[in-house]
């Protein structure tokens, strides 16, 4: 009697096969839009994507920015029939499809994707909850503050942490609730601080932008050292 092939997450995840397609989804490709059957669990393997949500007004929010290793879809395992939302991708990027019948297998049969979904899916609740505090209780200049933190990515250990991928500020206004125009006093008055630096993407300074956040005097942390470029006194659009 042969032994069976032991799961390997990593490779399902990773690669088309039975129960399983990948997509690769260029810049602004809608992945699925509100409305359409809700059939499927989406991984996220490289790329970004956003999350929107369209009033009966016609009036577009930008709900969350998924990044590699994030699940979004699973709105489908409740049972509902259509998307509540839409999803773009905002750079090119590689998506795993799992139908939603091969989902609730997985969960019932495969304990290490059992693990990871589960997790993620805390993971995301917990930061969603931290979100609705935030929109609670801090001014918008901290909503952007904390926002430009969690977006910011660490490309190698001496690299600088950078806003991924390069958001508008029409944008960034939408997901912290204000207008364009504040947001672009806020990233002034964060560069002149010393918390960000721009030189064509967004550069985040995450001990002063924390100290910010805990309004700690912003002494206490170490100096922001950006080029000319950064300290020309450009603004992200």
């Amino acid at each position: 009697m042969e032994t069976p092939t032991p799961f390997d997450l990593k490779n399902f995840l990773a690669c088309a096969g039975p129960g399983r397609t990948v997509i690769e989804a260029r810049r602004n490709q809608t992945i699925y839009a509100q409305g359409d059957p809700a059939d499927a669990v989406f991984y996220l393997q490289r790329g970004c994507v956003k999350l929107t949500v369209l009033s009966e007004h016609g009036k577009e929010a930008v709900v969350a920015i998924f990044g590699p290793g994030s699940f979004f879809g699973e709105g489908c395992l409740t049972g509902k029939p259509q998307r509540l939302s839409s999803t773009v991708a905002l750079e090119h990027s590689l998506i795993t499809s799992i139908p939603r019948d091969g989902v609730m297998s997985l969960l019932r049969e495969q304990p290490a994707f059992t693990e990871l979904f589960t997790s993620y899916l805390l993971s995301r609740n917990s930061r969603i909850e931290e979100d609705l505090v935030d929109q609670l209780f801090n001014s918008s200049e901290k909503r952007l503050a904390r926002l430009l933190l969690l977006l910011a990515q660490r490309e190698a250990p001496d690299q600088p942490k950078r806003v991924r991928p390069p958001l508008s500020q029409e944008t960034l206004a939408d997901m912290i609730g204000t207008t364009r125009s504040r947001v672009s006093y806020f990233m002034n008055k964060f560069r002149k601080l010393g918390l960000i630096a721009y030189n064509g993407r967004i550069e985040v300074n995450d001990e002063r932008l924390t100290a910010f956040l805990r309004n700690r005097p912003l002494c206490e942390t170490q100096d922001f050292r950006a080029s000319p470029e950064q300290n020309s006194g450009t603004s992200p659009e």
